[in-house]
């Protein structure tokens, strides 16, 4: 039975919270106090550690040093988001936004006792320095991500085939296993396979398998990954690169649960959960006969969009911060932090390359550091000038958009309330009239083609001709 510990000062909460979870078979003790808590328990007996953030003398955030390996999730309220943020930043490994839901907070801590076990089990097994917990889950509190989990989460307790949709680098595998990990089909594997990174002539073999005779070098009998993937999950990645041949076939094995090997007579039934993943507009491909439109309709039975990770917000650093300690584990360096300078140029920089280019650009600027601080330098980011990145970070770092000379200086530096999309609207409607797109763009300092984006993204119309 797994051991809980709420650490509320406000009684009515504790006691409902409680109760709720002694219904649900966990050992529960609670305290008023984080004083409280360290002077009547043992944090590291718990299996989970449950604190809202404000309580009386220490913040619920202390938890988190004290209890050392122990899990703790904070709760706070809805008008409290940034807070949450904040508090994973410190190292809680989820929040609870009050008032809670019930099945929420149920599955919440269900999820994190279960991949606590899996963790701690690996552990037992396995001598190699594992990876922190957190940089191998989905974080994350802005909306698209938060519509996520709960679409997930849903999904998961269905056998229906999955489409995930999203840019590269922005964690589709990640979605997948917790699709997974989320579903009955936990305790049994989840092979993954990336389709582009199989040679097209093998690619049937591989999936499906093969009788010992059925091609040249094919001396013995070997079954297919969705055979390995039998009673559990198989995750097709980049599942738009598959060819046409290999198509067909996964289309019957969709709709017959069936497979038959390469250079086999009789199918072989299966019963495997699929979720496919691509970067693709699967939609246009199978309308220029490059996917096979069949098999898209089998496929778009429930879709995940991953948001990519510049419309992610405060997400941005919390993930950061992760890489941060991982970074620093993996090349043995001292726990470094980020300027400000640095955080708010991560919030602002298109990142193309998702998740994967952050992680790459805070490894290369932990070996490259000196002292105890990242700076936006050391990240090596390609801001390209006259882009929107450089844009917005000119603006927020207090300078004027427009070359301040002549009489009007102090009418073109942006007023102190003023929001960069205000002031760009602004004087793009009060000077169009009289310059041209061009004069426009070099009299605000960027490109014609940022000028566009910026026009198209708050709706400013063009002066008519």
């Amino acid at each position: 039975m797994s051991r809980i510990l709420i650490v509320e000062d406000e009684s009515i909460i504790r006691t409902a919270l409680r109760r709720l979870l002694e219904r649900n078979s966990y050992a529960v003790d609670d305290a008023g106090s984080v004083d409280e808590a360290t002077r009547q328990f043992n944090l590291n007996e718990y299996n989970l550690i449950i604190s809202d953030l404000r309580l009386p003398g220490a913040p619920g955030t202390d938890l988190i040093n004290l209890a050392k390996a122990v899990p703790v999730v904070i709760m706070t309220s809805y008008a409290s988001m940034r807070s949450a943020v904040d508090a994973m930043k410190m190292g809680a490994v989820d929040y609870i936004a009050k008032p809670f839901d019930h099945d929420e907070v149920l599955d919440t801590i269900a999820n994190i006792i279960k991949l606590r076990g899996a963790e701690d089990k690996s552990t037992q097994t396995t001598s190699e320095t594992a990876a922190p917990p957190s940089t191998n889950q989905m974080v994350g509190t802005c909306k698209p991500m938060q519509d996520l989990f709960r679409r997930i989460h849903k999904v998961a307790r269905t056998d229906a085939t999955v489409l995930i949709q999203g840019e590269s680098g922005t964690g589709k595998e990640l979605a997948a296993r917790a699709i997974h990990q989320q579903s009955a089909r936990a305790d049994a594997p989840m092979v993954s396979v990336n389709c582009a990174s199989i040679p097209e002539t093998l690619i049937e073999s591989e999936l499906f398998g093969h009788e010992k005779g059925a091609f040249t070098g094919a001396d013995s009998a070997r079954s297919g990954l969705i055979e390995a993937a039998d009673g559990g999950t198989l995750f097709l990645d980049e599942i738009g690169e598959l060819p046409l041949e290999a198509q067909a076939r996964l289309l019957r094995f969709l709709q017959e649960n069936e497979i038959r090997r390469v250079g086999a007579v009789k199918s072989t039934h299966v019963d495997v959960r699929l979720v496919a993943a691509t970067h693709r507009n699967l939609k246009a491909l199978a309308k220029t006969g490059e996917f096979r439109e069949d098999l898209y309709y089998r496929l778009y039975v429930m879709e995940l969009q991953m948001p990519p990770l510049r419309e992610r917000g405060e997400d941005i650093i919390v993930i950061a911060q992760q890489f941060l300690q991982k970074s620093c584990d993996k090349l043995g360096s001292r726990l470094l932090k980020f300027s400000h300078d640095a955080c708010q140029t991560m919030i602002r920089y298109n990142w193309p390359g998702n998740v994967r280019e952050l992680q790459n650009a805070i490894e290369r600027a932990v070996i490259l550091a000196d002292d105890h601080t990242i700076t936006t330098d050391l990240l090596g980011l390609d801001i390209e000038p006259g882009s929107l990145a450089a844009l917005e970070s000119n603006f927020a770092s207090g300078n004027s958009l427009v070359a301040e000379t002549g009489e009007n200086a102090s009418e073109r530096r942006p007023e102190q309330n003023l929001s960069l999309d205000d002031y760009f609207q602004r004087f793009v409607l009060e000077n169009q009239d009289n310059m041209s797109e061009t004069a426009l763009a070099k009299k605000l300092g960027v490109s014609r083609k940022c000028l566009w984006e910026r026009r198209q993204k708050l709706g400013i119309p063009r002066k008519p001709k």
